[in-house]
Protein backbone atom coordinates (compact mmCIF):
# COMPACT_ATOMS: atom_id res chain seq x y z
CA UNK A 1 0.00 0.00 0.00
CA UNK A 2 1.12 3.57 -0.76
CA UNK A 3 0.00 6.42 1.47
CA UNK A 4 0.64 10.12 2.07
CA UNK A 5 0.45 11.96 5.37
CA UNK A 6 -0.16 15.74 5.31
CA UNK A 7 1.94 16.20 2.16
CA UNK A 8 2.35 19.83 1.09
CA UNK A 9 4.34 21.44 -1.72
CA UNK A 10 4.72 24.97 -3.03
CA UNK A 11 6.39 25.29 -6.43
CA UNK A 12 7.40 28.56 -8.10
CA UNK A 13 5.43 30.55 -5.55
CA UNK A 14 2.27 28.54 -6.30
CA UNK A 15 0.75 26.23 -3.69
CA UNK A 16 0.22 22.92 -5.51
CA UNK A 17 -0.81 20.67 -2.61
CA UNK A 18 -1.70 21.21 0.99
CA UNK A 19 -2.17 18.52 3.66
CA UNK A 20 -2.78 15.70 1.19
CA UNK A 21 -3.78 12.44 2.88
CA UNK A 22 -4.43 9.52 0.53
CA UNK A 23 -4.17 5.75 0.69
CA UNK A 24 -3.58 4.00 -2.64
CA UNK A 25 -4.66 0.41 -2.05
CA UNK A 26 -3.79 -2.84 -3.89
CA UNK A 27 -6.19 -4.02 -6.57
CA UNK A 28 -6.98 -0.49 -7.74
CA UNK A 29 -5.79 1.64 -10.62
CA UNK A 30 -5.97 5.34 -9.75
CA UNK A 31 -6.36 7.86 -12.57
CA UNK A 32 -4.69 11.09 -11.40
CA UNK A 33 -6.49 13.99 -13.11
CA UNK A 34 -6.31 17.77 -12.96
CA UNK A 35 -6.01 20.80 -15.21
CA UNK A 36 -2.68 21.59 -16.88
CA UNK A 37 -0.34 23.04 -14.27
CA UNK A 38 -2.21 21.52 -11.34
CA UNK A 39 0.77 19.32 -10.47
CA UNK A 40 -0.08 15.80 -11.68
CA UNK A 41 3.44 14.92 -12.81
CA UNK A 42 4.92 16.72 -9.80
CA UNK A 43 2.82 14.62 -7.46
CA UNK A 44 4.00 11.42 -9.14
CA UNK A 45 7.59 12.61 -8.67
CA UNK A 46 6.84 13.19 -4.99
CA UNK A 47 5.48 9.64 -4.67
CA UNK A 48 8.53 8.28 -6.48
CA UNK A 49 10.92 10.21 -4.22
CA UNK A 50 12.38 12.19 -7.14
CA UNK A 51 11.63 15.51 -5.45
CA UNK A 52 11.32 16.38 -1.78
CA UNK A 53 8.13 17.54 -0.18
CA UNK A 54 8.20 20.56 2.09
CA UNK A 55 5.89 18.99 4.64
CA UNK A 56 4.50 15.55 5.44
CA UNK A 57 5.59 12.03 4.61
CA UNK A 58 5.04 9.23 2.11
CA UNK A 59 5.18 5.57 3.05
CA UNK A 60 4.87 2.19 1.37
CA UNK A 61 4.26 -1.24 2.85
CA UNK A 62 7.23 -3.15 4.33
CA UNK A 63 9.23 -4.98 1.65
CA UNK A 64 7.13 -3.55 -1.19
CA UNK A 65 8.79 -2.52 -4.46
CA UNK A 66 7.83 0.63 -6.34
CA UNK A 67 8.40 0.94 -10.07
CA UNK A 68 8.25 4.19 -12.07
CA UNK A 69 7.98 4.82 -15.80
CA UNK A 70 11.18 6.71 -16.63
CA UNK A 71 10.96 9.74 -18.93
CA UNK A 72 14.64 10.07 -19.92
CA UNK A 73 15.05 8.21 -23.22
CA UNK A 74 18.85 8.48 -23.09
CA UNK A 75 19.43 7.21 -19.54
CA UNK A 76 20.12 3.63 -20.65
CA UNK A 77 22.05 4.17 -23.87
CA UNK A 78 25.01 2.18 -22.51
CA UNK A 79 22.84 -0.93 -22.02
CA UNK A 80 21.19 -3.46 -24.29
CA UNK A 81 17.40 -3.65 -24.59
CA UNK A 82 17.19 -6.78 -22.43
CA UNK A 83 19.43 -5.29 -19.75
CA UNK A 84 17.32 -2.14 -19.69
CA UNK A 85 14.13 -4.10 -19.08
CA UNK A 86 15.75 -6.25 -16.39
CA UNK A 87 16.93 -3.11 -14.59
CA UNK A 88 13.28 -2.53 -13.80
CA UNK A 89 14.01 -4.75 -10.80
CA UNK A 90 17.34 -3.23 -9.73
CA UNK A 91 17.93 -5.72 -6.90
CA UNK A 92 17.46 -8.72 -9.17
CA UNK A 93 19.64 -7.14 -11.89
CA UNK A 94 22.45 -6.46 -9.41
CA UNK A 95 22.33 -10.08 -8.20
CA UNK A 96 22.62 -11.27 -11.78
CA UNK A 97 25.61 -9.01 -12.37
CA UNK A 98 27.32 -10.03 -9.12
CA UNK A 99 26.98 -13.78 -9.59
CA UNK A 100 28.06 -13.59 -13.24
CA UNK A 101 31.15 -11.63 -12.17
CA UNK A 102 32.00 -14.32 -9.60
CA UNK A 103 31.71 -17.11 -12.19
CA UNK A 104 34.01 -15.17 -14.52
CA UNK A 105 36.83 -14.99 -11.95
CA UNK A 106 39.90 -16.95 -13.08
CA UNK A 107 40.82 -17.79 -9.46
CA UNK A 108 37.41 -19.06 -8.32
CA UNK A 109 37.73 -19.91 -4.58
CA UNK A 110 35.66 -21.82 -2.02
CA UNK A 111 34.51 -18.48 -0.63
CA UNK A 112 33.40 -17.48 -4.10
CA UNK A 113 31.50 -20.74 -4.37
CA UNK A 114 29.65 -20.10 -1.11
CA UNK A 115 28.81 -16.54 -2.13
CA UNK A 116 27.62 -17.71 -5.54
CA UNK A 117 25.40 -20.32 -3.88
CA UNK A 118 23.83 -17.66 -1.68
CA UNK A 119 23.22 -15.44 -4.69
CA UNK A 120 21.75 -18.32 -6.70
CA UNK A 121 19.29 -19.07 -3.89
CA UNK A 122 18.24 -15.43 -3.65
CA UNK A 123 18.07 -15.24 -7.44
CA UNK A 124 15.75 -18.24 -7.57
CA UNK A 125 13.48 -16.92 -4.82
CA UNK A 126 13.05 -13.69 -6.79
CA UNK A 127 12.02 -15.56 -9.94
CA UNK A 128 15.33 -14.88 -11.64
CA UNK A 129 15.24 -17.99 -13.82
CA UNK A 130 12.12 -16.71 -15.55
CA UNK A 131 13.26 -13.07 -15.69
CA UNK A 132 14.60 -13.00 -19.24
CA UNK A 133 11.62 -14.86 -20.69
CA UNK A 134 9.24 -12.52 -18.82
CA UNK A 135 11.10 -9.52 -20.23
CA UNK A 136 10.79 -10.89 -23.77
CA UNK A 137 7.05 -11.51 -23.30
CA UNK A 138 6.61 -7.87 -22.25
CA UNK A 139 8.59 -6.62 -25.24
CA UNK A 140 6.60 -8.83 -27.61
CA UNK A 141 3.34 -7.50 -26.20
CA UNK A 142 4.53 -3.99 -27.01
CA UNK A 143 5.42 -4.99 -30.57
CA UNK A 144 9.18 -5.59 -30.21
CA UNK A 145 10.32 -9.08 -31.24
CA UNK A 146 13.26 -11.17 -29.97
CA UNK A 147 15.66 -9.50 -32.39
CA UNK A 148 15.63 -6.43 -30.14
CA UNK A 149 17.01 -8.18 -27.06
CA UNK A 150 20.72 -7.68 -27.74
CA UNK A 151 20.45 -4.36 -29.56
CA UNK A 152 21.90 -1.29 -27.89
CA UNK A 153 19.44 1.30 -26.59
CA UNK A 154 21.49 4.04 -28.26
CA UNK A 155 20.68 2.58 -31.69
CA UNK A 156 16.88 2.74 -31.33
CA UNK A 157 14.27 5.30 -32.31
CA UNK A 158 12.56 7.36 -29.64
CA UNK A 159 9.24 5.52 -30.00
CA UNK A 160 11.03 2.18 -29.50
CA UNK A 161 12.83 3.46 -26.41
CA UNK A 162 9.51 4.55 -24.91
CA UNK A 163 8.13 1.02 -25.27
CA UNK A 164 11.24 -0.46 -23.65
CA UNK A 165 11.05 1.94 -20.71
CA UNK A 166 7.41 0.95 -20.28
CA UNK A 167 8.40 -2.74 -20.28
CA UNK A 168 11.04 -1.87 -17.68
CA UNK A 169 8.46 -0.22 -15.43
CA UNK A 170 6.06 -3.17 -15.40
CA UNK A 171 8.75 -5.88 -15.30
CA UNK A 172 8.84 -8.16 -12.27
CA UNK A 173 5.33 -7.54 -10.93
CA UNK A 174 6.03 -4.43 -8.83
CA UNK A 175 3.86 -3.82 -5.78
CA UNK A 176 3.33 -0.17 -6.74
CA UNK A 177 3.40 1.12 -10.31
CA UNK A 178 3.59 4.82 -11.18
CA UNK A 179 2.89 5.70 -14.83
CA UNK A 180 3.11 9.21 -16.30
CA UNK A 181 1.51 9.31 -19.78
CA UNK A 182 2.24 5.64 -20.57
CA UNK A 183 0.28 5.65 -23.86
CA UNK A 184 2.23 8.49 -25.47
CA UNK A 185 3.58 7.36 -28.86
CA UNK A 186 2.18 3.84 -28.47
CA UNK A 187 0.55 2.36 -31.55
CA UNK A 188 -2.96 0.92 -31.38
CA UNK A 189 -1.87 -2.68 -30.71
CA UNK A 190 0.63 -1.72 -28.00
CA UNK A 191 -1.94 0.49 -26.28
CA UNK A 192 -4.51 -2.33 -26.31
CA UNK A 193 -1.92 -4.72 -24.87
CA UNK A 194 -1.12 -2.29 -22.05
CA UNK A 195 -4.82 -1.90 -21.25
CA UNK A 196 -5.21 -5.68 -20.98
CA UNK A 197 -2.08 -5.94 -18.84
CA UNK A 198 -3.31 -3.34 -16.36
CA UNK A 199 -6.78 -4.90 -16.22
CA UNK A 200 -5.11 -8.09 -15.02
CA UNK A 201 -2.66 -6.34 -12.67
CA UNK A 202 -3.57 -7.02 -9.04
CA UNK A 203 -1.30 -4.54 -7.28
CA UNK A 204 -1.45 -0.72 -6.97
CA UNK A 205 -1.30 1.58 -10.01
CA UNK A 206 -1.29 5.40 -10.15
CA UNK A 207 -1.48 6.76 -13.70
CA UNK A 208 -1.53 10.18 -15.37
CA UNK A 209 -2.96 10.22 -18.89
CA UNK A 210 -4.81 12.53 -21.29
CA UNK A 211 -6.33 9.52 -23.04
CA UNK A 212 -9.93 9.32 -21.80
CA UNK A 213 -10.57 5.88 -23.29
CA UNK A 214 -7.50 4.54 -21.50
CA UNK A 215 -8.56 6.08 -18.18
CA UNK A 216 -12.07 4.72 -18.56
CA UNK A 217 -10.81 1.27 -19.48
CA UNK A 218 -8.23 0.68 -16.74
CA UNK A 219 -9.07 2.95 -13.80
CA UNK A 220 -11.18 1.82 -10.86
CA UNK A 221 -10.62 5.05 -8.88
CA UNK A 222 -10.11 8.70 -9.79
CA UNK A 223 -7.80 11.02 -7.83
CA UNK A 224 -8.71 14.62 -8.63
CA UNK A 225 -6.27 17.50 -8.07
CA UNK A 226 -8.26 20.67 -7.48
CA UNK A 227 -8.35 23.51 -4.93
CA UNK A 228 -4.83 22.49 -3.85
CA UNK A 229 -6.26 19.20 -2.61
CA UNK A 230 -6.34 15.66 -3.97
CA UNK A 231 -9.62 13.82 -3.52
CA UNK A 232 -10.32 10.22 -4.51
CA UNK A 233 -13.60 8.97 -5.97
CA UNK A 234 -14.78 5.49 -6.87
CA UNK A 235 -15.07 4.97 -10.61
CA UNK A 236 -13.33 5.93 -13.83
CA UNK A 237 -12.93 9.30 -15.58
CA UNK A 238 -16.38 9.31 -17.22
CA UNK A 239 -18.05 8.62 -13.90
CA UNK A 240 -16.06 11.39 -12.23
CA UNK A 241 -16.95 13.91 -14.95
CA UNK A 242 -20.63 13.04 -15.20
CA UNK A 243 -21.12 12.93 -11.44
CA UNK A 244 -19.25 16.24 -11.08
CA UNK A 245 -21.53 17.90 -13.65
CA UNK A 246 -24.62 16.39 -12.08
CA UNK A 247 -23.62 17.49 -8.58
CA UNK A 248 -22.94 21.02 -9.79
CA UNK A 249 -26.30 21.22 -11.57
CA UNK A 250 -28.11 19.97 -8.50
CA UNK A 251 -26.36 22.48 -6.27
CA UNK A 252 -27.20 25.31 -8.66
CA UNK A 253 -30.90 24.45 -8.64
CA UNK A 254 -32.00 25.77 -5.28
CA UNK A 255 -35.71 25.06 -5.93
CA UNK A 256 -35.31 21.30 -5.84
CA UNK A 257 -35.99 19.53 -2.62
CA UNK A 258 -33.12 17.68 -1.00
CA UNK A 259 -34.82 14.32 -1.39
CA UNK A 260 -35.30 14.93 -5.12
CA UNK A 261 -31.61 15.68 -5.45
CA UNK A 262 -30.66 12.54 -3.59
CA UNK A 263 -33.04 10.45 -5.68
CA UNK A 264 -31.58 11.70 -8.96
CA UNK A 265 -28.04 11.17 -7.76
CA UNK A 266 -28.75 7.66 -6.52
CA UNK A 267 -30.46 6.76 -9.80
CA UNK A 268 -27.38 7.87 -11.68
CA UNK A 269 -25.12 5.88 -9.38
CA UNK A 270 -27.33 2.83 -9.79
CA UNK A 271 -27.05 3.00 -13.57
CA UNK A 272 -23.28 3.30 -13.31
CA UNK A 273 -23.05 0.33 -10.97
CA UNK A 274 -25.05 -1.80 -13.37
CA UNK A 275 -22.79 -0.90 -16.27
CA UNK A 276 -19.71 -1.78 -14.26
CA UNK A 277 -21.05 -5.13 -13.05
CA UNK A 278 -18.53 -7.13 -15.05
CA UNK A 279 -15.54 -5.29 -13.61
CA UNK A 280 -13.22 -7.22 -11.32
CA UNK A 281 -13.83 -4.57 -8.64
CA UNK A 282 -17.62 -4.49 -9.16
CA UNK A 283 -18.66 -5.55 -5.67
CA UNK A 284 -16.44 -3.17 -3.72
CA UNK A 285 -17.10 -0.31 -6.13
CA UNK A 286 -20.86 -0.73 -5.86
CA UNK A 287 -20.66 -0.57 -2.07
CA UNK A 288 -18.67 2.65 -2.27
CA UNK A 289 -21.07 4.19 -4.77
CA UNK A 290 -24.09 3.35 -2.67
CA UNK A 291 -22.57 5.26 0.24
CA UNK A 292 -21.95 8.42 -1.77
CA UNK A 293 -23.93 11.49 -0.79
CA UNK A 294 -24.36 14.76 -2.64
CA UNK A 295 -21.75 16.43 -0.46
CA UNK A 296 -19.22 13.79 -1.48
CA UNK A 297 -19.50 14.52 -5.18
CA UNK A 298 -16.79 16.62 -6.82
CA UNK A 299 -17.19 20.26 -7.76
CA UNK A 300 -14.40 21.49 -9.98
CA UNK A 301 -12.83 24.87 -10.65
CA UNK A 302 -11.82 23.68 -14.13
CA UNK A 303 -12.73 25.74 -17.17
CA UNK A 304 -13.69 24.21 -20.50
CA UNK A 305 -13.15 26.16 -23.72
CA UNK A 306 -16.21 26.48 -25.92
CA UNK A 307 -15.39 25.27 -29.42
CA UNK A 308 -18.03 25.73 -32.07
CA UNK A 309 -17.45 25.58 -35.83
CA UNK A 310 -20.21 27.04 -37.97
CA UNK A 311 -19.88 26.77 -41.78
CA UNK A 312 -20.91 29.89 -43.69
CA UNK A 313 -22.65 27.75 -46.31
CA UNK A 314 -23.40 24.12 -46.95
CA UNK A 315 -21.13 22.33 -49.41
CA UNK A 316 -22.47 20.62 -52.52
CA UNK A 317 -22.34 16.89 -53.20
CA UNK A 318 -18.82 16.99 -54.64
CA UNK A 319 -16.38 17.35 -51.71
CA UNK A 320 -13.02 15.73 -52.51
CA UNK A 321 -11.63 13.37 -55.13
CA UNK A 322 -8.11 11.93 -54.79
CA UNK A 323 -6.66 9.86 -57.65
CA UNK A 324 -3.30 8.09 -57.76
CA UNK A 325 -1.66 10.41 -55.25
CA UNK A 326 2.04 9.55 -54.89
CA UNK A 327 4.81 11.30 -52.97
CA UNK A 328 8.45 10.44 -52.23
CA UNK A 329 10.41 12.34 -49.57
CA UNK A 330 14.19 11.94 -49.15
CA UNK A 331 14.18 8.82 -51.29
CA UNK A 332 11.38 7.12 -49.34
CA UNK A 333 7.92 6.64 -50.86
CA UNK A 334 5.46 8.06 -48.33
CA UNK A 335 2.26 7.94 -50.40
CA UNK A 336 1.83 5.28 -53.07
CA UNK A 337 -1.01 5.57 -55.56
CA UNK A 338 -3.59 6.78 -53.03
CA UNK A 339 -7.16 6.95 -54.36
CA UNK A 340 -10.39 7.75 -52.48
CA UNK A 341 -13.49 9.95 -52.55
CA UNK A 342 -15.15 11.96 -49.77
CA UNK A 343 -18.88 12.63 -49.90
CA UNK A 344 -20.84 15.48 -48.32
CA UNK A 345 -21.14 15.38 -44.55
CA UNK A 346 -18.59 12.61 -43.96
CA UNK A 347 -16.24 12.76 -40.99
CA UNK A 348 -13.22 10.71 -41.99
CA UNK A 349 -10.33 9.46 -39.89
CA UNK A 350 -7.14 8.57 -41.76
CA UNK A 351 -4.99 5.73 -40.41
CA UNK A 352 -1.37 4.91 -41.25
CA UNK A 353 1.41 3.21 -39.30
CA UNK A 354 3.81 5.91 -40.47
CA UNK A 355 2.44 9.27 -39.29
CA UNK A 356 4.39 11.02 -42.04
CA UNK A 357 1.92 9.52 -44.51
CA UNK A 358 -1.10 11.27 -43.01
CA UNK A 359 0.82 14.51 -42.46
CA UNK A 360 2.05 14.50 -46.07
CA UNK A 361 -1.46 13.81 -47.36
CA UNK A 362 -2.91 16.68 -45.35
CA UNK A 363 -0.18 19.07 -46.56
CA UNK A 364 -1.00 18.16 -50.16
CA UNK A 365 -4.74 18.62 -49.54
CA UNK A 366 -4.02 21.99 -47.92
CA UNK A 367 -1.94 23.11 -50.89
CA UNK A 368 1.30 23.27 -48.90
CA UNK A 369 2.97 20.47 -50.86
CA UNK A 370 2.79 19.16 -54.42
CA UNK A 371 2.42 15.42 -55.19
CA UNK A 372 4.86 13.62 -57.49
CA UNK A 373 1.94 12.02 -59.33
CA UNK A 374 -1.86 11.96 -59.19
CA UNK A 375 -4.12 14.76 -58.03
CA UNK A 376 -6.44 15.96 -55.27
CA UNK A 377 -9.47 17.97 -56.42
CA UNK A 378 -11.79 19.86 -54.09
CA UNK A 379 -15.41 20.51 -54.96
CA UNK A 380 -16.09 24.08 -56.12
CA UNK A 381 -18.47 24.75 -53.20
CA UNK A 382 -15.98 23.70 -50.52
CA UNK A 383 -13.93 25.97 -48.27
CA UNK A 384 -11.17 24.35 -46.24
CA UNK A 385 -9.54 25.15 -42.91
CA UNK A 386 -6.39 23.27 -41.88
CA UNK A 387 -4.92 22.40 -38.48
CA UNK A 388 -1.28 21.30 -39.03
CA UNK A 389 0.68 19.01 -36.73
CA UNK A 390 3.41 21.66 -36.43
CA UNK A 391 1.95 25.16 -35.93
CA UNK A 392 5.23 26.94 -35.07
CA UNK A 393 5.25 29.20 -38.13
CA UNK A 394 1.93 30.77 -37.13
CA UNK A 395 3.26 32.13 -33.83
CA UNK A 396 6.75 33.49 -34.54
CA UNK A 397 8.41 35.94 -34.21
CA UNK A 398 5.83 37.14 -31.70
CA UNK A 399 5.23 40.69 -32.90
CA UNK A 400 1.47 40.32 -32.42
CA UNK A 401 -0.72 40.06 -29.34
CA UNK A 402 -3.57 37.56 -29.54
CA UNK A 403 -6.18 40.15 -30.52
CA UNK A 404 -4.16 41.40 -33.48
CA UNK A 405 -3.11 37.86 -34.39
CA UNK A 406 -6.67 36.53 -34.61
CA UNK A 407 -7.85 39.69 -36.39
CA UNK A 408 -5.54 38.81 -39.32
CA UNK A 409 -7.70 35.77 -40.10
CA UNK A 410 -11.16 37.18 -39.39
CA UNK A 411 -13.57 38.98 -41.72
CA UNK A 412 -15.19 40.60 -38.69
CA UNK A 413 -12.50 43.00 -37.45
CA UNK A 414 -14.40 44.40 -34.48
CA UNK A 415 -12.57 43.95 -31.19
CA UNK A 416 -15.60 42.76 -29.16
CA UNK A 417 -16.06 39.89 -31.64
CA UNK A 418 -12.36 38.96 -31.54
CA UNK A 419 -12.18 39.19 -27.75
CA UNK A 420 -15.35 37.13 -27.47
CA UNK A 421 -13.78 34.28 -29.45
CA UNK A 422 -10.57 34.51 -27.43
CA UNK A 423 -12.65 34.38 -24.25
CA UNK A 424 -14.26 31.17 -25.49
CA UNK A 425 -10.70 29.81 -25.81
CA UNK A 426 -10.01 30.88 -22.16
CA UNK A 427 -8.00 33.98 -23.09
CA UNK A 428 -9.96 36.59 -21.17
CA UNK A 429 -8.93 39.95 -19.75
CA UNK A 430 -5.21 40.68 -19.98
CA UNK A 431 -4.53 37.23 -21.44
CA UNK A 432 -5.84 38.53 -24.77
CA UNK A 433 -2.74 40.76 -24.96
CA UNK A 434 -0.26 37.90 -24.64
CA UNK A 435 2.42 37.83 -27.32
CA UNK A 436 2.15 34.86 -29.64
CA UNK A 437 5.74 33.67 -29.03
CA UNK A 438 5.23 33.08 -25.29
CA UNK A 439 2.28 30.69 -25.59
CA UNK A 440 2.43 27.10 -24.33
CA UNK A 441 1.73 24.20 -26.66
CA UNK A 442 -1.85 23.88 -25.41
CA UNK A 443 -2.47 27.64 -25.74
CA UNK A 444 -1.24 27.56 -29.33
CA UNK A 445 -3.64 24.76 -30.15
CA UNK A 446 -6.57 26.71 -28.70
CA UNK A 447 -5.54 29.73 -30.77
CA UNK A 448 -5.50 27.56 -33.89
CA UNK A 449 -9.04 26.43 -33.08
CA UNK A 450 -10.09 30.08 -32.83
CA UNK A 451 -8.41 30.79 -36.18
CA UNK A 452 -10.39 27.95 -37.77
CA UNK A 453 -13.64 29.13 -36.16
CA UNK A 454 -13.43 32.61 -37.74
CA UNK A 455 -13.08 31.15 -41.26
CA UNK A 456 -16.53 29.47 -41.15
CA UNK A 457 -15.28 26.73 -43.52
CA UNK A 458 -17.41 23.75 -44.53
CA UNK A 459 -14.43 21.36 -44.55
CA UNK A 460 -12.11 21.04 -41.53
CA UNK A 461 -8.77 19.18 -41.65
CA UNK A 462 -7.05 18.24 -38.39
CA UNK A 463 -3.62 16.60 -38.14
CA UNK A 464 -3.48 15.58 -34.46
CA UNK A 465 -5.88 18.10 -32.83
CA UNK A 466 -5.64 16.57 -29.34
CA UNK A 467 -1.85 16.83 -29.02
CA UNK A 468 -0.68 19.15 -26.18
CA UNK A 469 -4.19 19.50 -24.75
CA UNK A 470 -5.51 18.82 -21.25
CA UNK A 471 -8.56 16.65 -20.71
CA UNK A 472 -10.90 19.64 -20.59
CA UNK A 473 -9.77 20.98 -23.97
CA UNK A 474 -9.82 17.49 -25.51
CA UNK A 475 -13.40 17.10 -24.33
CA UNK A 476 -14.32 20.51 -25.76
CA UNK A 477 -12.88 19.90 -29.24
CA UNK A 478 -14.39 16.41 -29.23
CA UNK A 479 -17.87 17.76 -28.51
CA UNK A 480 -17.40 20.65 -30.95
CA UNK A 481 -16.63 18.29 -33.83
CA UNK A 482 -19.53 15.99 -32.96
CA UNK A 483 -21.83 19.02 -33.33
CA UNK A 484 -20.21 20.26 -36.56
CA UNK A 485 -22.42 19.86 -39.67
CA UNK A 486 -19.73 20.01 -42.36
CA UNK A 487 -16.99 17.59 -43.47
CA UNK A 488 -14.05 16.65 -41.24
CA UNK A 489 -10.83 14.94 -42.29
CA UNK A 490 -8.61 14.10 -39.34
CA UNK A 491 -6.03 11.91 -37.65
CA UNK A 492 -5.68 11.43 -33.89
CA UNK A 493 -4.28 9.08 -31.23
CA UNK A 494 -7.25 9.67 -28.92
CA UNK A 495 -9.41 6.54 -28.99
CA UNK A 496 -12.63 8.13 -27.74
CA UNK A 497 -12.19 11.07 -30.10
CA UNK A 498 -11.80 8.68 -33.04
CA UNK A 499 -14.78 6.58 -32.01
CA UNK A 500 -17.20 9.46 -31.42
CA UNK A 501 -16.25 11.79 -34.30
CA UNK A 502 -15.56 9.53 -37.29
CA UNK A 503 -18.20 7.86 -39.46
CA UNK A 504 -15.72 6.65 -42.09
CA UNK A 505 -12.21 5.19 -41.88
CA UNK A 506 -9.60 5.40 -44.62
CA UNK A 507 -6.56 3.14 -44.12
CA UNK A 508 -3.67 4.47 -46.19
CA UNK A 509 -1.57 1.34 -45.55
CA UNK A 510 -4.04 -1.00 -47.25
CA UNK A 511 -3.45 -1.88 -50.92
CA UNK A 512 -5.65 -0.61 -52.44
CA UNK A 513 -6.61 2.04 -49.90
CA UNK A 514 -9.35 0.65 -47.67
CA UNK A 515 -12.45 2.75 -47.05
CA UNK A 516 -14.56 1.45 -44.19
CA UNK A 517 -17.89 2.71 -42.84
CA UNK A 518 -17.81 0.78 -39.56
CA UNK A 519 -17.15 2.48 -36.24
CA UNK A 520 -13.58 2.90 -35.04
CA UNK A 521 -14.06 0.22 -32.37
CA UNK A 522 -15.53 -2.20 -34.90
CA UNK A 523 -12.67 -1.52 -37.29
CA UNK A 524 -10.07 -2.28 -34.61
CA UNK A 525 -11.92 -5.51 -33.83
CA UNK A 526 -11.67 -6.56 -37.48
CA UNK A 527 -7.96 -5.79 -37.67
Amino acid sequence: MLSTNNVSLTFGGQKLFEDVNIKFTPGNCYGLIGANGSGKSTFLKLLAGDIEMQKGSISIGPGERMSVLKQDQFAYDEFTVLETVLKGNEILFNIMQEKDAIYMKPDFSDADGMKAAELEAEFGEMGGWEAESEAMVLLAGLGLDVSYADRGMKDLRGSEKIKILLAQAIFGNPDILLLDEPTNHLDIKAKDWLEQFLLGFTNTVVVVSHDRHFLNKVCTMTADIDFGKITTFAGNYDFWRQSSELAQNLRNNQNKKAEDKAKELKAFISRFSANASKSKQATSRQKQLEKLELGDMPVSTRKYPYIHFEPAREAGKDILTVEGLTKTIEGKKILDNITFHVARGEKVIFLAENEMATTTLFKILAGEMEPDAGFARWGVTTTQSYFPKDNTEYFEPGKYNLIDWLRMYSEDQHEPYIRGLLGQMLFSGEDAFKKTNVLSGGERVRCMFAKMMVTHSNVLMFDGPTNHLDLESITAINEGLIRYKGNILFTSHDHEFNQTVSDRIIDLDAKPVEVNTSSYDEYLGLH
